[in-house]
């Protein structure tokens, strides 16, 4: 799942590369930390509007465009996203499991008498009620 910070964060960041800008240079004039910049740019900080107002605004961009870039990415991972999932095989269980093999794991394992009964039966064992 892609989030809205690391595509918010790897906007800005392609704007500050295409400007031959660096972290230092639009910290500065965004009044925000260069390590706080960095977090944001590697998706690592959720920016708050105020901040993102204040980069855009140090980048020369309005802030409708950015997110716009960013509402357009979002939407072609989605749709991406959605083209794997349509397209992926949903899991196959095996049809028969084998003596010994484990369960798949989201569900209990099952023990059957006919997966641990000898493969000849042993002869009936007389009882003596009387004793």
């Amino acid at each position: 799942m892609m989030l809205v910070r690391q595509l918010l964060g790897e906007q800005l960041r392609r704007e500050r590369l295409a400007q031959s800008r660096t972290l230092r240079e639009v910290s500065r004039r965004a009044r925000v930390s260069l390590g706080y910049l960095s977090e944001v740019e590697r998706g690592r900080k959720e920016a708050s509007s105020e901040l993102l107002a204040s980069i855009c605004q140090a980048l020369e961009l309005p802030l409708s465009d950015v997110l716009r870039e960013v509402s357009q990415d979002l939407a072609m991972h989605e749709a991406v996203q959605g083209a794997v999932l349509a397209i992926a095989p949903a899991p196959q269980q095996p049809a028969v499991r084998l003596l010994g093999e484990r369960a798949a794991p989201e569900r209990p394992a099952e023990l059957r008498v006919h997966d641990v009964a000898p493969a000849t039966t042993p002869a009936a064992v007389p009882v003596d009620v009387a004793a």
